[in-house]
């Protein structure tokens, strides 16, 4: 793999593809609107959670839960109790995830908030800027959300400490400590060189193609180590593309195979002594 090249392609695909305008459909767009910090970053936690399965299912389940929290998450949960969250989400189901899960996930929430004062304050309590990623500190925050139920399982706030590859809480993160086009940000103390890729098995693919990994488990060490692969490229950003590589089957006219033969086009001229740009 030439970072050079490699750099030089990621880069047209960001250009091209890192647009409000590419977004739809994706649960990030529901951040778009929360224009209060205490309200996005809920918004972005749920989002995030929910985004697995059908994207058309994602959106369906998020704007269920979020019609039953306006016109403020924020102040929807400060009146919130266990009871009332079990009854206002009533036969909620998102695939496997049950409206127990949600409102243990909700109510988790509140306390965050209530002991921290907001999200953003929880994380930071265990952030370490010394620290390569923020894998300690997510660590941290989900056992802090799961607190109120005896750490037990939630399909909604997987651990890192059990070497899930966490892509929705990586999600998570992406939406609010970067900054761009695409990504609202607002986590303002936290650097974008310490976020993780937020790796599914689409991304997995993509990234065994691109010779970033050869590791065969989309996992917690799977996406440290493409992290490592794109922090040579892009030592400050290592989450840069992630947005504009899941373009890649999913749009129609974003495919994985001729990004691929464009990345091995120029891959191939070099070896044989041209310019990338003659390619």
């Amino acid at each position: 793999m030439s970072p050079m090249i490699l750099e030089e392609t990621l880069e047209h695909l960001y250009g091209k593809y890192n647009r409000r305008e590419f977004v739809h459909p994706d649960p990030l767009e529901f951040l778009y609107d929360c224009n209060n910090l205490r309200d996005r970053e809920i918004v972005g936690l749920l989002a995030s959670s929910l985004a697995y399965g059908r994207v058309s299912q994602i959106i369906k389940s998020v704007s269920f839960v979020l019609e039953r929290m306006i016109p403020s998450p924020f102040h929807f949960l400060e009146k919130a109790s266990m009871e009332s969250l079990s009854r206002t989400f009533y036969g909620f189901k998102h695939r496997f995830t049950t409206a127990d899960e949600l409102a243990e996930l909700l109510f988790g929430i509140k306390n965050v908030i209530k002991r921290h004062g907001s999200l953003y304050a929880c994380f930071k309590t265990a952030f370490g800027n010394d620290s390569d990623t923020v894998i300690p500190a997510l660590t941290a925050f989900v056992k802090e959300l799961n607190a109120g139920f005896n750490n037990q399982n939630n399909s909604l706030l997987p651990s890192p400490a059990n070497g899930s590859a966490c892509k929705r809480l990586n999600l998570f993160l992406r939406w609010m400590v970067r900054q761009d086009e695409v990504d609202p940000g607002g986590w303002k103390d936290i650097s974008p060189s310490q976020l993780v890729v937020p790796l599914d098995t689409h991304l997995h693919r993509i990234c065994l193609a691109l010779g970033l990994t050869n590791r065969k488990q989309a996992d917690m060490k799977t996406a440290t180590e493409i992290t490592r692969s794109f922090r040579i490229i892009v030592p400050h950003d290592p989450v840069r593309y992630d947005f504009s590589l899941t373009r890649l089957g999913i749009r129609r006219d974003a495919d994985m195979m001729s990004f691929l033969n464009e990345y091995d086009t120029k891959t191939v001229a070099q070896h044989n002594g041209r310019s990338v740009y003659e390619a």
